[in-house]
């Protein structure tokens, strides 16, 4: 499975949400909140510029991203639950 993105789209799948808490307790699906970080699985080309050259991609391919909770739209490819946002929605890569 391969989504291409768009101009300066980027496609990104959500890291698995904590099971416990620090202090050990269970939480059950309905108290987890959704993870607001995740892997970058593909870029686009890059924003176009009024010049008609295009900006290169801050993030690439493999990075781990922070991104705000509203941010992007959720698609499922293959069963597989995906988000589609702009490159503007990542707040940071966390190494």
């Amino acid at each position: 499975m391969k989504v291409v993105p768009l101009g300066d789209k980027v496609v990104v799948k959500r890291l698995e949400s904590e099971q416990t808490t620090v202090g050990g307790i269970v939480l059950p699906d309905t108290a987890q909140e959704r993870p607001q970080q995740g892997r970058v699985l593909s870029v686009g080309d890059g924003r176009l510029m009024p010049n008609g050259s295009r900006l290169e991609h801050q993030v690439s391919e493999g990075d781990r991203v922070l991104f705000g909770r509203y941010a992007g739209t959720e698609v499922e490819v293959d069963g597989e639950e995906l988000l589609i946002m702009n490159e503007d929605e990542i707040l940071a890569i966390v190494p």
